[in-house]
């Protein structure tokens, strides 16, 4: 036979809301239970079919710990320390550490800071701040703004006569540092760390470089090639007006790159940013990119970014090439034809090998001429005078006017009836473009650039364009299998010296 048995409860407490007629909770100060009359509150709540008011409630809580008679409750354990003089203190440069927790016994001391032990270590203030601490192998990685350091864990180093070091164990847990050898830090950038393997990457913003550290210590992996672009783009990173910018670092596990995302704070209507990223197999800065990551990582074999709070997987072949965050990209590359450096040349065709589907942007040489006297201020003017050479493909058909330098093989496509790709073509086809032969793409390359003074021969009338270099950009056209792999192997062209 079922019975009710009343527990009763010393030093319970009466836990209670309730609500108006839009639904917020309102408290009014009375002990009352759902039935309770509007005026008490409910502010004209509607109620339900028994008269009561269902979002209204109150229960008796007793697992606020109290004793019989007791004149206050506690409220279990808790961390605390009481001092005679509570004096708080802000180090900027110092760690602390606590007891352990063992999960085999239970035992968890990481709420206890004994303040009878040597517990803290300092590092030099004229550093600056930690910003990251990493823990790679025993030793405990420490990244200040104008230095990265050592300290070593559980273990001190006895130094030789020689100048060797031999470990020891040690009772401290924050044993002896060492400091890294070069004048480097990671500023206040910490979202610029990232690592694979031994190798730590980071950015020092303050001094204009981005490092690596490895197994040879500190490295300057800007110098290569890139000295120039990170001087320009990391003094423009912080703005007076709109705050700090951030440098995400990542390592991309499938590429196996250091990908670093230089971003002005997004408050600036004219923020920018620039992607690119590091290959340690070529030593060099291999690419940029068009993606804007706000956190980036790797798992299992795969990199992902963020972007507007969705997570996205890089490198899937179930989503096209050069789409990022739902939008379609071109693929893009600039490099420079200058052979025979000292010489003048007249650059006469443009060739590449490598898939179908690749246009020429644009083609300029370098400028030439001088500064002069303006003949109409009669003063010296020494940019109006400059002239630079730009070139495209020669183009035969009126219908493809208004086209990149270099038509791509198939977007070039025409036949006699004036009809172009992608449109049905009735043979013989021709090429205002590249051309094919050999399984190589080769065009002519016509001069288009305005007359300059003293050219003999004037402007568009020549084929070629002269100078000591040219700088080409090539990209992918928008007709040639959209979203599919198209690799660019080589680009040549065919020139002639004009002068030495």
């Amino acid at each position: 036979m079922a019975a009710i048995i009343e527990v009763k409860y010393f030093n319970s407490f009466v836990l209670r809301k309730t609500v108006d007629a839009s639904g917020d909770p309102v408290w009014n100060g009375s002990n009352g239970d759902n039935t309770m009359p509007v005026a008490e509150g409910n502010n004209g709540a509607v109620v339900n079919s028994n008269g009561l008011y269902p979002k209204n409630w109150y229960i008796e809580e007793a697992r606020i710990r109290g004793g019989f008679n007791n004149t206050d409750v506690g409220y279990g354990a808790r961390a605390y320390l009481v001092e005679e003089e509570p004096n708080a203190s802000v180090r900027i440069n110092a760690m602390i550490y606590s007891g352990i927790f063992n999960s085999t016994t239970g035992i968890n001391n990481t709420n206890v800071f004994s303040v009878g032990d040597d517990i803290t270590k300092a590092l030099d203030p004229s550093n600056g701040s930690i910003q990251k601490l990493y823990a790679q192998d025993n030793n405990l990685i420490i990244f200040q703004e104008n230095k990265v350091s050592q300290s070593l864990i559980d273990k001190d180093a006895i130094y030789s006569a020689e100048g060797g070091a031999i470990t020891t164990s040690g009772k401290l847990v924050i044993g002896q540092n060492k400091s890294y050898v070069g004048n480097f830090g990671i500023s206040k950038n910490p979202e610029s760390f990232a690592f694979y393997g031994r190798r730590i990457y980071f950015t020092d913003k303050d001094r204009n470089a981005v490092m690596r550290l490895s197994q040879d210590g500190l490295t300057e992996i800007s110098n290569y090639g890139m000295v120039d672009f990170f001087r320009d783009e990391f003094a423009t990173l912080d703005n007076s007006a709109f705050g700090k910018g951030k440098a995400y670092g990542a390592f991309d596990i499938y590429t196996k790159q250091y990908t670093l995302s230089l971003q002005q704070n997004s408050s600036n209507p004219a923020a920018t940013f620039k992607t690119l990223s590091f290959d340690e197999t070529v030593k060099g800065w291999t690419s940029f990119y068009t993606y804007k990551p706000y956190f980036s990582t790797s798992l299992k074999n795969f990199y992902y970014t963020f972007n507007s709070g969705a997570m996205y997987v890089h490198n899937s072949a179930a989503v096209p090439r050069a789409q990022f965050y739902g939008v379609n990209y071109k693929a893009s590359i600039k490099f420079i034809f200058n052979p025979n450096v000292s010489a003048q040349k007249n650059f006469q065709t443009i060739n590449y090998e490598g898939d179908n589907g690749w246009q020429v942007d644009s083609i300029v040489s370098d400028l030439t001429g001088a500064g002069g006297p303006n003949l109409v201020t009669s003063t010296v003017d020494f940019n109006t005078l400059y002239t630079q050479d730009g070139g495209n493909a020669t183009v035969t058909n009126p219908v493809l006017a208004n086209t990149p330098a270099v038509w791509s093989y198939n977007q070039g496509s025409y036949d006699s009836l004036g009809n172009q790709y992608p449109a049905r073509l009735t043979p013989p086809i021709k090429n205002a473009g590249f051309s094919r032969m050999e399984n190589k793409y080769k065009a002519v390359i016509q001069n288009n650039s305005t007359v300059a003074p003293g050219e003999i021969i004037w402007g568009n009338s020549i084929s070629g364009i002269k100078g000591y270099f040219a700088t080409v950009t090539m990209s992918t056209d928008n007709v040639t299998n959209i979203g599919g792999m198209k690799e660019l192997f080589a680009v040549s062209s065919e020139y002639v010296e004009s002068s030495y």
